[in-house]
Parts: structure tokens; C-alpha cells; sequence
């Protein structure tokens, strides 16, 4: 295998040097050649922000990619992959030259960087993480139907790190950022360790420069003393070795301190200095076949003292990326040593996770990208999936078995709800309880490395709405989301029918044939969370009623108009007298909560939506209340929005806004004034908490440009 050297990679500058460079990592075969002066002569008069020829790289992530396998359509693609985007070059034209598996993977690349465009806000906007995040999962799922195009991508952002100093500081900044939340956590999911190394420490040098400083600060200082903790170790371990029959020829050891991101994480996370790391420093034992790693392993722990709690067995229960290493740490005099143990067949795999099933033909690899499956989820909201992305590719995992002893991998503190869901969806939904190492246990028990899990199910499914952040994974938390969400929205639809036939004094079956008759209101869960609606439609009502009645003029004006009563934070709307609200004892929600509402004898029973005996009473259809929580959060909104240089078209706009139940707080129109077209810009307050929702709505009346809360907690201002 190849390594990569960044440093030489950094000061390439010519045509000359970069192919030089490039022919120097792969065969330089026909294809290869005929690709190379095609891509010289479509970016011919190209510079970078450099200067220097823009031809140089495409060559050089070409060469990153050589370095990493022998695919030769990934080489091709590397050169071609910003002919389509920059150059009259077409896909078609790629076809009929290189075929359509070189295509395929240009147009992969091309539409990874169209969703880039479209969806990650500008440069210069205070929009960050979270943005980066949802653009994230577009990326994966526009490339999901091949890999090999997400390591190509790794390969040129690689490449742009290397040159970002050429950028102007809020751009490194930017584009750090977004390589740092983006493509390390790809590059640690694919394997790729190497990769994701030298992307969180190019990353680390851009945004955090101070912190950079000190560390390396705290490397030079104790450079001498480094070096020599290091060198004894790995002079004690090759003695010990050889001592116990293994040849020098059949071993390596590799010493190494952590890289930069690595050990500033650990420094944030436990709170401690540099000096307080445990495991600073590692070394690497290489070996010819898997059982010399566990006859090391007994050697080094029969030799020194090893830190129990620190062992982890990859070889047995390899991770789902294919990465297989013995992990175990231990005390040398007055250092403490992380130790690892693989094979040179291991090390391949290790360092080029899913790329070396490409470099290698061996079928080892083992790689399995059912991770990708489990981020397809297409309406969590931007805060859910940054959660999503931190507990499935940043956490450590666990191995937990099923009864026949199929392992599952489940990130560090993931709970047996979410093995019942990492089995099947429907087992997670139906899921009553389980037996942990063959005892019986709560869904919510904390699993632990080993643990043998038995889930019992039960023939319905069950919503569990307030176990959402019990559980750690995103299959878990986005299946009960969906279950909640359905279950809410039933009860919306049957609670709306219930609340119209209340005021209009009908049964309701009466009143769900009279809305299909009048399509007035197709979906009946807005009768129970719009007064707009609800109000809306019972004038509907009440007009029919007044044209079908023999005795109009004596019909009274004030039959159907719904009044509001307020009792504490709720408020309910009514045409009957309304004289008190009351907290059932079998559930009180709290504020907030999501409730529902019954009238008896003129008294507002509220109750909450998910509560078992509310559930009976809407179906038996008992006469329902309109009602909500009046003491709503107020959220802050910013809105750039595509508007017709129409008359009229902003009085129209901002009437719709106030339907919505926007309070406006500024208003700047006329932004790259166009001779159609002209670019409105809002800040607003809303009680609407769920961006997503609200954006769906306002999205219906005009073309939104950028929307963002600007109190969101995951945004920096």
C-alpha cells in the first residue's frame, strides 16, 4: 500500500509535477492517459484561487484515489469528476468514451455537488453545523446506490483541505467546518481511518488554532521525552517477542502519539490537560495471522500490567465497517500505553476500510454498509438528525447477541428497545419485553458488551411517545417518532370529526358524510389544531343550514358561533357555555402537553392526547372541545423569500403570514432586484416550534429561499 504524503501533495504546483506524481502511484494505462488529456484540455485556461492551473486537481485527487485502489474506473472518474460541472463536457459523452461505470461515477460526484449548492447556505451566512448536517444526509443518499462514489468525494475534499490556505479565513473556516461534520464522520463509517485522520486534523488547524498551538506546543516541549517513552516500549515488546519465538521478520511494531483532533477530544470530553491523557501514546504490533494476535496479546499482558477496563476484542466481534484489532492498554513504569494488535491483513482494512476491497480482490474485506440503510429517513428535523449523526458515527460500539447468536452493533449505552428495533422495525414496535443473559428486564436496561437479548413481543403495536430519548439509536428514535406521529395524527382526524359534530349537534357519522359531501375540509386533524379552520368550516355549515331551513328568519344569528372560554393556560372554543376546566386523574397532563377535551355538564375534562381512557372516549364519540395551550414559546424566524414584482404581491403575501400567526418584526424588499423577480426579506415570531412544519406551510403560498430559526441553540450568531 501507498502512503499518502500530504506535505508533497501540498507543494505540487505544475502540470509536470502532478503528473509525474501520478503516474509514479498507478499504472498509467491507456484509458488512464487518454482521461488525463481529456481533462487537460477541458480545463484548459482553468486557474484556482491559487493561481496556479485547476487541471492539477483533478490529477491529484486521482492520485489520492490510486493510492487507495486499483479500481481503475475510480482513477477515471477522479480526473473527469468536474468536466460535467465545469467544462461543455457532457455524462453522455463520458459514456460513449469511458463507458457507463466511469459515468455512473461522474454523475455521482456531479449530483453531490448540486445538492451541495441547493441545500448548504452560503459562506457568508451564520448558518453552520446543523445546515451541514442535513446536507450531509442528501449527500448519502445520492450516492448511497454506490460507494465508491463517497470515496472519491473523500479524495477531492481531502485534496481542497490541503489547499484551503489560498481561501480567504471565513471561507477555511466554512469549509473546515463542513469537512469536519460532513466527510470525517464518512470516512470513519466507511473505514477509511487513515483518511478520516488527516481530514480532522487538516479540519483542526482552520478551527481551532489555538488549541493546535498548545498541543503542539506540549509535543515539542517533550519531544526527547516522548521519543524515548516510545522507543524503551517498543524495544521491551521486540525482545519480548523474540524471546518467545516469533522472528523478527514476522513482526513490525509501530510507535505513534495520537494525532491532533484525537487528543483535543479527549481533552473536551473529560475535561483534562494533555498531560492527564492516558493513552498519548500507542503502539502497533503487526503480525502474520490472527491467532499470533492473541498469543501477543497473552505475552503483553503477562509482561505488563493491563488496565482491564481498556480491552476490546475486534478480532472476534469485528465492527461493522470490517475493522478487526485487538485494543488493550497498559502500564510501563511511569507510562501507560495503548496497545494494538492486528494482522497486516488487518492493517489493510484498518487503514482503507471499504476501499480495500478494491485495492485487495481477496473478499476479506468483510464490509458491511447496512449502516447506510439506517440514516434514510426523510422528516426528522434538522436538530433530530445532528442528533442522529452524533450517536450513530461518533459513539463508541458494543456487540450484543440475539438468542442464536447473531451480533448486533449498537452504540456505547444503546438500550434493549434498540437491539428489538436493530432485528426488525416490527419487532422494535412490538416489542412488550425482553430477557437480558437470560433474565427478565426492562426494554429500558442499559446493554453492555456480550449481553444475549430476547425480545418478547405482543400482537399491537405501541406508540411509547416518551421513550424517544430513552433509546440512542436513529432506527429507534425515528421508528417511535413515526409511530407517535401516526398515532397523533389519527387522533387529530377522529377528534375533529368529534369537535365539529359537538357544535353542530350532529352524530358523527352525520357530520363525516357531510364533509365529503362539501370536500370542505379533506384533512380532518386541522378541525383540531387550526381555529381558523374549525371556524372556517362551521360558517360553511351554518350557511347551508340557514339556506336549507323552512324557518330562516327565525333561526338565532349567534347558533353556531363558537366562543372563546379561558381557564388558567388553556383556552377552548365553544358554542355551548363552557363554566370550568378539569385535570382527569388518569393521566394530567402537564403544560405543554399535547391534550384533547370533553364537555359534560357544561365542564371542559381535559385529558392527554396519548392517554388510554381519552382513546375510548373519542371513539365511542363523546362531544369533544376545541382547545389549546395559550402560554405558547414564542420562536424567532428569518426568511428570505422569491416574491413576483407584482402590485399587490406583498399585501397578499403578508395577509397570508398573519393566517399563519406571524407577527412581523422587519421587512426588507427589493434585495437583487430583478425585472420579474425580487428577493423579500423577514424576521418574524411564530408559536410554531417545528421549523419544518412552518416552512411546509409558508412554502405552499410563495418560494422560500433560506429559512432558519435565529434562536435555534445550534446555531452561533
Amino acid at each position: 500500500m501507498h502512503s499518502i504524503d500530504l506535505e508533497k501533495l501540498r507543494y505540487i504546483h505544475t502540470l509536470e509535477a502532478a503528473t509525474e506524481h501520478l503516474y509514479g502511484v498507478i499504472n498509467p494505462t491507456a484509458a488512464i492517459k487518454k482521461a488525463l488529456d481529456f481533462a487537460i484540455t477541458g480545463h484548459e485556461g482553468q486557474f484556482r484561487r491559487s493561481g496556479e492551473p485547476y487541471i492539477i486537481h483533478p490529477i491529484l485527487v486521482a492520485s489520492i484515489v490510486g493510492t487507495m485502489t486499483e479500481d481503475e474506473s475510480m482513477v477515471l472518474a477522479a480526473l473527469m469528476h468536474d468536466l460535467v460541472e465545469d467544462t461543455a463536457c457532457t455524462i453522455d459523452q463520458i459514456r460513449s468514451d469511458y463507458g457507463a461505470d466511469v459515468a455512473h461515477l461522474v454523475e455521482g460526484m456531479t449530483k453531490i455537488d448540486h445538492i451541495r449548492d441547493a441545500e448548504l447556505v452560503a459562506s457568508n451566512s451564520n448558518e453552520k453545523l446543523v445546515v451541514s448536517a442535513l446536507s450531509f444526509r442528501k449527500m448519502l443518499l445520492a450516492s448511497i446506490e454506490d460507494v465508491r462514489v463517497l470515496v472519491v468525494k473523500l479524495c477531492d475534499r481531502l485534496h481542497n483541505m490541503l489547499t484551503l490556505g489560498a481561501l480567504p479565513p471565513h471561507k477555511q473556516h466554512r469549509i473546515a467546518e463542513e469537512t469536519l461534520v460532513v466527510y470525517a464522520p464518512i470516512a470513519h463509517r466507511l473505514g477509511i481511518s487513515f483518511l478520516k485522520k488527516m481530514l480532522e486534523d487538516l479540519s483542526f488547524h482552520y478551527l481551532f488554532p489555538e488549541e493546535e498551538r498548545k498541543i503542539d506546543s506540549y509535543l515539542d516541549t517533550n519531544y526527547h521525552a516522548i521519543e524515548l517513552k516510545l522507543n524503551a516500549f517498543r524495544h521491551r515488546l521486540y525482545q519480548m517477542l523474540l524471546e518467545n519465538g516469533f522472528n523478527d521478520d514476522e513482526f513490525e511494531i509501530i510507535g505513534r502519539v495520537k494525532h491532533h483532533y484525537s487528543i483535543y477530544l479527549k481533552m473536551q470530553r473529560k475535561g483534562i490537560g494533555i498531560d492527564e491523557i492516558l493513552d498519548l501514546l500507542a503502539v502497533r504490533i503487526l503480525l502474520k495471522r490472527p491467532l499470533d494476535c492473541y498469543t501477543v496479546l497473552g505475552l503483553v499482558h503477562l509482561n505488563f500490567q493491563p488496565l482491564s477496563s481498556r480491552f476490546k476484542d475486534y478480532i472476534a466481534l469485528a465492527k461493522d465497517n470490517g475493522y478487526q484489532t485487538l485494543h488493550t492498554t497498559v502500564f510501563d513504569h511511569t507510562a501507560i500505553f495503548e496497545v494494538q494488535i492486528r494482522t497486516y491483513e488487518m492493517h489493510k482494512t484498518a487503514e482503507l476500510g471499504v476501499a480495500a476491497h478494491w485495492k485487495y480482490k481477496s473478499g476479506s474485506s468483510g464490509i458491511n454498509l447496512d449502516w447506510l440503510n439506517n440514516l434514510q429517513y426523510q422528516n426528522e428535523s434538522v436538530e433530530e438528525f445532528y442528533e442522529l449523526i452524533k450517536n450513530d458515527l461518533y459513539s463508541e460500539d458494543i456487540s450484543v447477541f440475539s438468542p442464536k447468536g447473531r451480533a448486533f452493533t449498537l452504540p456505547r449505552g444503546a438500550v434493549a428497545l434498540d437491539f428489538a428495533y436493530a432485528v426488525h422495525t416490527e419487532v422494535g414496535d412490538k416489542a412488550e419485553g425482553c430477557l437480558i443473559n437470560k433474565e427478565k428486564a426492562s426494554l429500558l436496561s442499559e446493554l453492555h458488551n456480550g449481553d444475549i437479548v430476547n425480545i418478547i413481543t405482543g400482537d399491537e403495536k405501541l406508540p411509547r411517545c416518551s421513550w424517544i430519548d430513552a433509546v440512542k439509536t436513529s432506527r429507534a428514535k425515528s421508528s417511535i417518532r413515526a409511530n407517535c406521529n401516526a398515532r397523533l395524527r389519527n387522533i387529530d382526524a377522529m377528534s375533529g370529526i368529534n369537535i365539529l359534530a359537538t357544535i353542530i349537534a350532529a352524530n358523527a357519522a352525520q357530520t363525516e358524510h357531510w364533509l365529503e359531501h362539501t370536500h370542505c375540509c379533506e384533512n380532518r386533524s386541522k378541525l383540531a389544531k387550526e381555529s381558523e379552520k374549525l371556524k372556517e368550516v362551521v360558517r360553511k355549515y351554518e350557511d347551508e343550514y340557514r339556506q336549507r331551513s323552512r324557518f330562516k328568519g327565525f333561526l338565532r344569528s349567534n347558533r353556531f358561533r363558537l366562543k372563546s372560554y379561558q381557564f388558567g393556560s388553556l383556552e377552548f372554543l365553544s358554542n355551548q357555555t363552557v363554566s370550568a376546566a378539569v385535570f382527569d386523574y388518569c393521566c394530567h397532563p402537564k403544560t405543554g402537553d399535547e391534550v384533547v377535551a370533553f364537555i359534560h355538564n357544561a365542564k371542559a375534562h381535559v385529558h392527554h392526547k396519548m392517554c388510554k381512557t381519552a382513546g375510548a372516549m373519542i371513539e365511542r364519540h363523546e362531544p369533544m372541545l376545541f382547545v389549546r395551550w395559550v402560554t405558547q414559546m414564542i420562536h424567532h424566524y428569518h426568511m428570505i423569500v422569491s416574491m413576483q414584482s407584482a402590485k399587490g404581491a406583498l399585501a397578499d403575501f403578508l395577509t397570508e403570514l398573519a393566517k399563519l400567526g406571524c407577527d412581523i418584526n422587519s421587512i426588507e424588499l427589493g434585495k437583487e432586484k430583478q425585472e420579474y423577480i425580487q428577493l423579500c426579506e423577514i424576521e418574524f415570531q411564530n408559536p410554531e416550534g417545528d421549523i419544518n412544519r412552518l416552512r411546509g406551510k409558508i412554502e405552499q403560498k410563495i418560494k422560500v429561499i433560506q429559512f432558519f430559526r435565529t434562536d435555534d441553540a445550534y446555531r452561533s450568531r
